[in-house]
């Protein structure tokens, strides 16, 4: 099975239904800073309290139709962070590795890492190769963890590789389109996201999933993420089920009316 194959066969289950039925969701999980803050406590203990707020929303999501959840972890700007607190984010995708990578596997969950593995140390790419390894097979939800990510690194890495092709000879520069594109990026494996929430009450993209981003729908909720669970996820979604999505187009009625 191919990575390609895999996600796309899990984002077009839907229970016995109609293949569009199963949501692709993308979550900026903000407000961990402000959570521990706001109780006295260090950054770091907020960022540990996010990790068990991501644990409740991969099992939530799993329950309320979602195929795929792609969630932002641990972006290309967050090493400008203090040395301390990027060491405990790297740590952190180690310690939900190995508390829940077991669990992950045996309900059918494969994990997915997309961003770029250069720079990252010996021991954060052992524990990616081996989270994506041993659920490689599953097929009932597909967990995307962007981590050393950014949209804007992600685009310009896709464009390094499509100008390297063109100068082996493999490609010509009229063979570009958006869909050969597309491919290209760390993301292509997974369908575009049909939601993007961010929390914490902040109103922006922060640099995630821009390519991806073009005609899905946006929610922004105020509660921070530490917080977050299934009864949050289960708001964005209805929010979202509320909402027309056109694609550019207009509907039937809206042209009969015009007419």
């Amino acid at each position: 099975m191919s990575p390609t194959t895999g996600l796309q066969d899990v984002s077009a289950r839907a229970g016995g239904g109609a293949p569009e039925e199963r949501l692709h969701v993308a979550i900026i999980m903000d407000g961990n800073g402000r959570w521990a803050k706001q109780r006295g406590m260090p950054r770091v203990l907020g960022h540990r309290a996010g990790v068990n707020a991501l644990k409740r929303t991969v099992e939530g999501a799993q329950e309320q139709n979602v195929g795929v959840l792609t969630v932002f972890g641990f972006s290309t700007e967050n090493w400008r962070r203090p040395a301390q607190e990027v060491s405990e984010l790297m740590g952190l995708l180690k310690a939900y590795v190995e508390s829940d990578l077991e669990r992950l596997a045996r309900a059918g969950v494969r994990v997915r890492i997309i961003g770029r593995r250069a720079g990252l140390s010996a021991d954060i790419a052992e524990v990616i190769e081996r989270a994506e390894k041993r659920t490689a097979n599953n097929t009932e939800f597909v967990l995307q963890v962007a981590f050393n990510y950014g949209g804007q690194a992600d685009i310009t890495d896709a464009a390094r590789a499509f100008a390297e092709k063109v100068a082996r000879g493999e490609a010509k520069p009229e063979d570009l389109t958006e869909e050969t594109f597309g491919h290209l990026l760390s993301t292509a494996a997974a369908p575009p996201p049909d939601l993007i929430v961010r929390t914490s009450g902040e109103r922006r993209i922060s640099n995630f999933l821009l390519w991806d981003c073009a005609y899905a729908e946006l929610v922004f909720q105020d509660v921070l993420w530490p917080d977050y669970g299934p009864e949050a996820l289960a708001a964005a979604i209805a929010e979202y089920r509320r909402r027309d999505r056109r694609y550019g187009g207009i509907a039937a009625d809206d042209v009969a009316v015009a007419g």
